[in-house]
């Protein structure tokens, strides 16, 4: 916050996108002269005007903390870092890649690092069974690991001491089926947790898109979760379209999780929509903090992704976000704040199972 010289400050609140500045945690703003400046909250936008030739000693200083004393700190608690990067049709080019990324994500301290669905092939059933992999199960180390994208992924995470939530890659199941999969490493290199997406992107948007994965890929059945024990965090699993359906999002909020993971590919039909949308009422609904990252938007490629990774809160509002290009979006996983908005509002203690019941089969 900035403490602004006793100047006369009209303000008017003025609708606007949700969607925070990537970095911002206050809002700070400089008025010398006559000015005219803007900044932003989560549903308002600020316009100040201040005047030097009306400055009177009877409005005393104002000082800008006092409208972001309320908000949460983005960055407080474990540090997360959603890794939007390019992704092209060289899987050795994209390895290289996550690398990159990751390893500058631990540098800055992040503890856990997610990367985007589909990021070692280009997204698009013709892809799918190209680029597929026989994948690890839980448990496993890079010694009985055939897959050359999660081999990667291992030895990325020992080498930077780092959880990661490795997106999704297109794996050849033993039954000979094609599923979209995300595997999360320990910062040992251990296989964490194994997810195979669930609920496939079958859609008909007439005049604007057509996608129906079931085309190439299987749908999985499982709920996935896993332990980060050394932050006393319990991580949630999902992939892109799954976050449509809330049921998941509760059952995983029903075991434990404080965080969910959503790696996604939404396009330019439903992501300015939907991404931002989705995200908040699944964060808002179970009171957790949930995480969606992108691929970076190829304008070139057959499908255009929406970028925008975001980190959303369990008050249901946007700690961090960015827009379309290549970038790593940081933001804080604080579960002193969810224990206190859980506290506040405890719907978590407040539902009527003995009516209706979420459970999993």
């Amino acid at each position: 916050s900035s403490r602004f010289n006793s100047v006369p400050l009209f303000i008017s609140a003025l609708p606007t996108s949700s969607t925070l500045a990537r970095t911002s945690s206050t809002y700070s703003t400089i008025c010398s002269g006559t000015s005219s400046n803007t900044f932003r909250s989560n549903n308002f936008s600020y316009h100040i005007r201040s005047s030097q030739k009306n400055r009177s000693s009877k409005f005393p200083s104002f000082n800008m903390s006092t409208i972001s004393d309320n908000k949460p700190s983005p960055h407080a608690g474990m540090r997360i870092a959603l890794c939007q990067v390019h992704v092209g049709s060289d899987k050795n080019m994209n390895l290289a890649q996550a690398e990159k990324v990751v390893s500058e994500a631990a540098q800055n301290g992040a503890r856990l690092a997610m990367l985007p669905e589909c990021f070692n092939c280009p997204y698009g059933n013709k892809y799918f069974n190209q680029y597929s992999e026989s994948l690890p199960d839980v448990g496993a180390t890079e010694e009985n690991c055939d897959s050359e994208s999660i081999k990667a992924l291992m030895r990325i995470a020992k080498k930077n001491n780092i959880y990661i939530v490795g997106g999704s890659i297109p794996e050849k199941g033993s039954d000979g089926k094609i599923y979209n999969t995300s595997i999360s490493v320990s910062p040992e290199g251990i296989v964490l947790a194994k997810h195979q997406k669930m609920h496939l992107f079958d859609i008909d948007v007439p005049g604007k898109i057509r996608f129906i994965e079931s085309e190439t890929l299987s749908a999985g059945n499982q709920v996935t979760t896993f332990e980060m024990k050394d932050e006393g965090i319990k991580v949630g699993v999902g992939i892109c379209y799954d976050i449509r359906f809330p049921e998941l999002s509760l059952l995983m909020a029903k075991e434990g999780c404080q965080l969910l993971c959503f790696p996604g590919a939404f396009n330019m039909t439903t992501g300015p929509a939907h991404w931002e949308l989705l995200g908040r009422s699944r964060a808002l609904d179970n009171q957790l903090f949930l995480a969606l990252c992108s691929p970076s938007r190829d304008e070139s490629s057959s499908y255009h992704a929406w970028g925008h990774s975001t980190l959303f809160g369990p008050w249901g509002d946007v700690l961090a976000t960015t827009g379309h290009e290549p970038d790593i979006v940081y933001g804080g996983v604080d579960l002193e704040r969810l224990k206190q908005i859980r506290s506040s509002i405890p719907v978590q203690l407040q539902k009527r199972e003995d009516v209706y019941q979420v459970t999993r089969k």
